[in-house]
């Protein structure tokens, strides 16, 4: 089965089976061995913790193991070492000893641990990186329904099943893993990268290295979040279902509850993982956020028969698959080579450690608001965190504001010059979702080149500024391909979500030259100067605006003595293409200067548009825009062997060519 991911499906889905079955059979049955109800809680919080802890402490080293072994030797060592692991636990029931099972549990979780960041690596190793949001998302499926099933297993064996029973699961279960783990075949990236064991130093550097990643950091806590509602979801089922003041189900209806989250997210996670392929489902993940969150309000507020719980838990679930699986799929397609193992190892001590801090926020919520609270927290949680992870991640953050802005404009892309034969603009995304979110008059073939760059070549992008809300709307048009906006520093001041969305662009200040004296004015812009170079030079896209002010006349651009775009284009580092933007149809918007003698303030702006985007857009035509986009690369050097204002001009006889639209 050569670069097949059925082997290492099935080696993930007996490994997490077995964890599971393991630690809910030795909760049960340990619990039914002690008398004192105070050593049973103990003893119950003791058990889920030795699964959990070596996963927070042992991280470090798995990310070591990668370093010195291939991958494959380590998933094979791992399932040969849950045989003597499986021959303590059966020694601690058969001698009756809470403490040798609880052992045997602690011993399962340091073996999964170690071997967690290999297995996952593994999956672009047998893929490729066309196919790892296919590959995660069958992993992330098979793992949820190993540890449903897991659980299941483990509370109807310790209930109904004998002794032998017991015994024959967890042996045969870590036989059959070993045995696939032998049929795992990958051609794997060599990883030399040694790092520290510490678990403190490690998450500390390891923060650092992911912070390295736009956005990463916020992936991994939002993932982690997703991990701490599962083990809150999974602990509020077991009791809420059996409680009396819940859905009073015996232990096998509490066990189809379980089953019917298991499907859902099985379900969820592979039908992502083929939608994920097509379209950018992460920038979905404010809307299935928000559905997750309405769905529990449902299972909290209305009153439902088991079988109606059991059918919006399965829906709940099947739209969890979906929030999870672009998530799991963006590690791997951000963090290239060896690097990859680190931050797995990394996610799984953040995971783990959000899930640690589950068992404590379940039994402070249940015990003071009763059996069903979890549900309401976790709708809170899903409403909250994906709203966060939007303002973190660029692409998101543009993708979803083509939706927005889709609403009120009909944004039309020209593209009279060929942009579909210019190398230069970034691999990635979807020219007709792009298209749709952009409205009338965009095709795939005008818009490929926006979302479809080639790695080398570095992009100057010089729009003209109709309105303050132009910049949006370019950075929508190309979500795909990383800008580097140059913005006023008076914006990096005003409110909370200017300077947030600021920073997760990752603009850069621009002084106002207004307020400099003429000395000190040149001084600054030579400085950005040297700013926007080094930049271009790093292979980065930077996107400023030649005149720095939005227009103060109808459709009329005017740069004035300006000398940034000038200095630049005068010095333009090799390769770099210069991509202008013309913009029209803004003037008249409550974001431009028609009426007024300054530009608009931003929040008061910003509040109205809130505002009349939620009870008036719906209900008008949407304002018709217009962007020209156009390669000038080589007129550009030409102009710039001409005076600083004679460039200028220049370039104010492209912005206004057309007159007013």
């Amino acid at each position: 089965m050569k670069n097949s991911f059925l082997p290492l499906y099935v080696t993930n889905f007996f490994g997490t089976l077995n964890d599971n079955f393991l630690k809910t059979l030795a909760s049960f049955t340990v619990i039914g061995w002690l008398s004192d109800e105070r050593v049973k809680s103990v003893a119950m919080g003791v058990t889920a913790g030795a699964l959990v802890l070596p996963y927070i402490l042992c991280s470090p080293l798995a990310d070591r193991l990668t370093a010195v072994f291939p991958k494959r030797r380590i998933v094979r060592f791992a399932k040969w070492a849950e045989l003597p692991i499986m021959a303590v636990a059966i020694a601690g029931f058969a001698l009756h000893s809470p403490w040798l099972v609880i052992g045997a549990v602690l011993l399962m979780g340091l073996q999964s641990s170690l071997y967690s960041p290999a297995k996952y690596a593994l999956v672009r190793d047998i893929g490729g990186e066309a196919r790892i949001s296919t590959g995660m998302g069958g992993m992330e499926g098979v793992s949820f329904l190993g540890v449903l099933m897991g659980t299941v297993a483990g509370a109807i064996v310790a209930d109904m099943a004998g002794t032998m029973a017991r015994y024959a699961c967890l042996g045969g279960f870590a036989a059959l893993g070993l045995v696939a783990s032998y049929t795992v075949h990958a051609k794997e990236e060599i990883n030399h990268a040694l790092h520290a064991i510490n678990p403190i130093r490690y998450i500390a550097r390891a923060y650092r290295m992911a912070g390295r990643y736009d956005g990463l950091n916020a992936v991994i806590f939002t993932l982690s979040v997703f991990w701490w509602g599962a083990a809150m979801l999974q602990m509020g089922l077991l009791v809420y279902g059996k409680a009396e003041a819940g859905l009073n189900l015996d232990a096998k209806g509490t066990g189809a509850l379980l089953c019917a989250a298991a499907v859902g997210i099985v379900a969820g996670q592979i039908v992502a993982g083929f939608v994920d392929k097509k379209r950018f489902l992460l920038g979905a993940t404010l809307l299935t956020g928000w559905i997750a969150a309405a769905l529990l309000g449902v299972l909290y507020f209305v009153p439902l028969s088991p079988m109606w719980f059991g059918i919006v838990l399965g829906l709940l679930a099947f739209d969890l698959g979906f929030f999870k699986l672009p998530l799991d799929a963006e590690i791997q397609k951000v963090v290239k080579g060896p690097k990859l193992n680190t931050m797995l190892a990394y996610f799984n001590q953040v995971s783990f450690l959000f899930m640690l801090a589950a068992s404590g926020c379940y039994a402070l919520v249940s015990w003071a608001f009763g059996p069903k609270a979890f549900l309401l927290l976790l709708a809170v949680v899903f409403l909250v965190a994906p709203f966060l992870f939007v303002f973190c991640y660029r692409s998101v953050l543009l993708c979803v504001g083509r939706w927005v802005f889709a609403r009120r404009y009909r944004v039309e892309v020209e593209d009279k010059t060929g942009l579909t034969g210019l190398t230069g603009l970034r691999a990635g995304g979807d020219p007709r979702l792009a298209c749709r979110s952009l409205g009338e008059g965009a095709t795939p073939e005008n818009l490929v080149n926006l979302v479809n760059p080639v790695k080398k070549t570095s992009l100057l992008v010089l729009p003209n500024h109709p309105a303050m809300v132009d910049p949006m709307l370019v950075g929508v048009a190309f979500w795909k391909t990383p800008l580097k906006p140059l913005s006023d520093e008076s914006f990096f001041h005003t409110g909370i979500v200017a300077p947030h969305v600021l920073k997760t662009l990752g603009a850069v200040a621009v002084p106002d030259l207004r307020k400099h004296a003429t000395a000190k004015g040149a001084t600054v812009a030579r400085g950005l100067g040297d700013i926007v170079k080094s930049t271009l030079e790093d292979g980065g896209n930077v996107i400023f605006y030649p005149s720095g002010h939005i227009q103060t006349e109808a459709e009329h651009e005017e740069i004035g003595t300006r000398q940034l775009a000038y200095n630049i284009c005068g010095d333009l580092p090799e390769g770099v293409r210069v991509i202008c933007v013309r913009t029209r149809g803004l003037w008249g918007s409550i974001w431009s200067r028609m009426g007024r003698k300054t530009s608009p303030s931003f929040v008061p702006t910003f509040v109205k548009s809130v505002f009349l985007w939620f009870f008036w857009a719906p209900f008008v035509p949407r304002r018709r825009v217009t962007m020209h986009i156009e390669d000038l690369t080589d007129r550009v050097k030409e102009w710039s062997r001409l005076t600083r204002l004679e460039f200028n001009r220049k370039l104010e006889e492209w912005y206004n060519e057309g007159g007013v639209v």
